[in-house]
């Protein structure tokens, strides 16, 4: 927004000190960050400014056999898999809350989001004890779970704001045309709230990719995921093969949050257009 002509001395002062201020915010917010990214390209063998010397020995030593690699594979096994069900199950979960009320609705909407407002060591410790009994713990699918019921709440979430401007009328329509349901699903629902679809997938994959609470409940030493190998090695060995890892995930933190921003305006132009 720009500074309009007529604005008093007052005015033009609180917008530039506004802007400095945001800029002083970001910067705050940022340079922890982009300090990670040097320190990763570092000869030394500890995280040290100055760096002694360029080296990409870490990249090497992240992606070749052993540890590091092992546990971004399972990291790439379970995110895409927990995503895809919290896409699943939040959708339809999304969809069958909008469509009519009835009593307890509330109630069942507070228990879906209910991951997100919970401590996630409590989440963890009930997953654990209930994972235990019915034979989930340490185990590929008990950790899929897990990260699913983490992530359908982003899912219900923002498939819920879509579904604000959905006119259910055309679900009817549909059906009176001859359509089963599930066709008219497909052809007629999901396309218009597939954006807030794939946000809230993208939330769930980053929760997923980023977890480590449940995860060293749940998981055994054979499931450790890309978090956990990064804490154990900042509390056992701190070395510059976790900014390595570390950068690489702000650049696919980064491609998310560009893909989250394209599927927000595509929306805005849909409704717009409609």
């Amino acid at each position: 927004m720009a500074l309009p002509p007529y604005a008093s001395t007052v005015e033009r002062i609180w917008f530039w000190a506004f802007r400095v201020l945001c800029g002083l915010v970001l910067l705050f917010l940022i340079i922890p960050v982009l300090v990670i990214v040097p320190l990763s390209f570092s000869s030394g063998s500890f995280l040290t400014y100055p760096l002694p010397g360029f080296s990409m020995r870490w990249y090497e030593e992240i992606f070749s056999a052993g540890p590091w690699l092992d546990a971004l594979k399972n990291s790439l096994i379970v995110a895409p898999l927990a995503t895809l069900l919290a896409m699943t199950f939040g959708t339809l979960a999304a969809v069958g809350l909008n469509r009519a009320d009835f009593p307890g609705k509330g109630l069942i909407i507070a228990l879906l989001i209910s991951p997100m407002v919970v401590p996630l060591v409590i989440v963890a410790v009930g997953m654990y004890f209930f994972f235990a009994r019915v034979g989930l713990l340490n185990s590929y699918a008990g950790l899929v779970l897990a990260h699913t019921v983490l992530g359908v709440p982003f899912v219900v979430i923002t498939v819920n704001a879509t579904l604000q401007g959905f006119d259910f009328n055309q679900i009817r329509a549909g059906a009176s045309l001859g359509a089963n349901p599930m066709r008219v699903f497909f052809t007629v629902v999901l396309p218009q709230i597939l954006p807030g679809v794939v946000s809230g997938g993208l939330f769930a994959f980053a929760t997923s990719f980023d977890e480590v609470v449940v995860a060293l409940f749940i998981a055994s030493p054979t499931e450790r995921t890309l978090p956990i190998q990064m804490f154990s090695g900042i509390r056992e060995n701190i070395s510059p093969a976790i900014a390595a890892m570390a950068t690489i995930l702000i650049l696919i933190s980064t491609l998310l949050l560009l893909t989250m921003e394209m599927l927000r305006r595509r929306s805005e132009r849909l409704k717009g257009e409609g």
